[in-house]
């Protein structure tokens, strides 16, 4: 059976547990909320109305994609496109190239940078290996003008943080509605945890403020996960509705 992604795949490991999906997630509601594209995610409504329900949405169709097999993983590959065009019908305009490429970038950013956080350090090789996963779902959505390597996209990664990112009202609402919905602790925690993993640039457009002593907080993190009670305080980070959303995720226990 031919899967999407290969089996010994870096991808499946970073992909393969809750906890550093769930670090991926926070990272991209941080940077989600600062793209000049983000009027395009509150025209439907879903988002302003469930942030976390759309955002976890995203994520956990990129984790079905990498999990599934090649004709399966390019079938939901194509209805996303789908989705897409339908919203673009719908407001009588296209989504720009860029918007589409941001959100690719996300994931594998906060791939990397949430598997090194939690984890180790990826080799360069592996960090490729992630790029070029993603590079392929990038193809088959017929996005343009994506790089050719991961070297390539480190580049155009920097240009487009200093392009289409600003903090502006929607900004402000989108973290309005994050803390409304999670409440102020798990808020707190959630801004915590993007202040460890978000760029710089991020980081200051948001006002997060250094999470050095939440690095303590996190070695405990990394600590249950070694004598198995991570799920105890994955929880705390969680409202009920997405427990059992975030443990459905674990590929590796």
């Amino acid at each position: 059976m031919k899967y999407f992604v290969d089996e010994h795949s870096i991808v499946r490991k970073i992909w393969g547990e809750g906890d550093t999906v769930l670090f991926i997630f926070a990272g991209a509601a941080a940077e989600f909320a600062l793209n000049k594209a983000v009027d395009w995610l509150y025209f439907t409504g879903k988002l302003p109305a469930d942030p976390l329900d759309r955002l976890f949405s995203t994520v956990t169709y990129a984790h079905k994609i990498l999990f599934s097999t090649y004709d399966n993983a390019n079938a939901a590959i194509d209805q996303i496109a789908a989705i897409h065009q339908q919203v673009e019908s719908s407001r009588g305009s296209q989504i720009p190239d860029w918007a589409y490429r941001d959100v690719l970038f996300m994931l594998i950013d906060y791939s990397i940078r949430s598997y090194e956080l939690l984890k180790r350090k990826l080799t360069t090789g592996e960090k490729r290996d992630v790029y070029n996963v993603f590079y392929k779902v990038g193809m088959r959505m017929g996005l343009k003008d994506l790089p050719i390597d991961y070297e390539a996209w480190i580049i155009m990664r920097a240009g487009h943080l200093q392009q289409n990112l600003e903090y502006g009202d929607l900004t402000r609402d989108l973290f309005k509605q994050y803390l409304k919905h999670l409440g102020y602790p798990r808020y707190w925690l959630m801004r915590k945890v993007q202040a460890l993993v978000v760029p710089p640039m991020v980081k200051d457009l948001l006002h997060l403020k250094s999470a050095d002593s939440f690095r303590m907080v996190l070695f405990a993190y990394k600590l249950s996960g070694v004598v198995k009670l991570n799920h105890f305080f994955r929880d705390a980070l969680l409202p009920t509705a997405y427990k059992a959303k975030i443990r459905a995720l674990d590929k590796l226990d």
